[in-house]
């Protein structure tokens, strides 16, 4: 038992040995991407039209609800405690700080993180890989790192767009219930946010797509040869991404109480 305790211990750091030295290539690669003239760029390219322009509509529609949502009960609600005007920091708060990046990521993981593990994966089964080692190409910066520079790119993008759509979206809906003018409306946002909750939305979007593209080109480069498996590191991807994002959101937004 003592013998079979250890030898998972010893996997474990194995694997951790792997997982870093994996992630300090696609750092690498990354920053040598841009001056180097290869076709990689195509694969860039199709991954941001991918994750980013084909999420955008659900992405809006999040942003939308969202803000009706919180524009609607804190209408209702606060205004009877002689609170009306906290609804602009809740918006800030909620939308930029913390669900904005949060409920992005969770797209990007559903959409992203399983396609990019899956083609990874089948392109590991079907001897795909050994076939660029052979001609001199570099997986990892031909496969990983592209996809890695797309899902940080779109992320960063979509979370602006959910918090503005989420902002705007509240807007129309208080029409309905309060009339107030799009100048006083903005007035007041800009009054009650923090300039500190931009800074803290980018910060925690561009942890995601790190954290996110991280675990599904490493997940998806963990299939050994066998398609059946491919199912498995899918799952593992997702579990990994959900676990991370939700614990970097958490350390973020408590660091976030310290600095600013």
């Amino acid at each position: 038992m003592i013998e079979r305790i250890g030898a998972n211990i010893r996997g474990k750091f194995v694997e951790f040995g792997y997982a870093t030295g994996f992630f300090l290539s696609l750092i690498k690669g990354s920053f040598f991407f841009f001056r180097q003239k290869h076709v990689g760029l195509k694969v860039l390219m199709m991954q941001i039209l991918f994750t980013g322009f084909e999420a955008l509509s659900i992405i809006i529609l999040l942003g939308l609800a969202l803000g009706v949502v919180i524009i609607v009960q804190g209408l209702a609600i606060l205004p009877q405690f002689g609170q009306g005007d906290l609804i602009y920091t809740i918006l800030d708060v909620v939308i930029t700080r913390e669900l904005g990046p949060l409920l992005t990521a969770f797209v990007i993981i559903a959409r992203s993180a399983t396609a990019i593990s899956t083609e990874l994966g089948n392109m590991v089964a079907s001897q795909e890989i050994e076939a660029y080692v052979s001609v001199g190409i570099d997986p990892i910066d031909y496969l990983a790192v592209p996809r890695f520079l797309g899902v940080i790119i779109s992320i960063v993008l979509l979370n602006l767009y959910f918090n503005i759509a989420g902002l705007i979206g509240s807007f129309f809906v208080a029409q309905f219930i309060q009339t107030v003018t799009i100048a006083e409306y903005f007035r007041n946002l800009l009054v009650f946010s923090q300039p500190a909750s931009i800074v803290i939305s980018f910060i925690k979007s561009f942890v995601f797509g790190i954290i996110i593209s991280f675990s599904a080109t490493y997940n998806g480069f963990k299939v050994e040869g066998s398609t059946t498996e491919i199912p498995q590191v899918v799952i593992k991807a997702v579990g990994q991404g959900l676990a991370l994002c939700i614990i970097a959101s958490a350390i973020i937004t408590a660091l976030s109480y310290l600095w600013f």
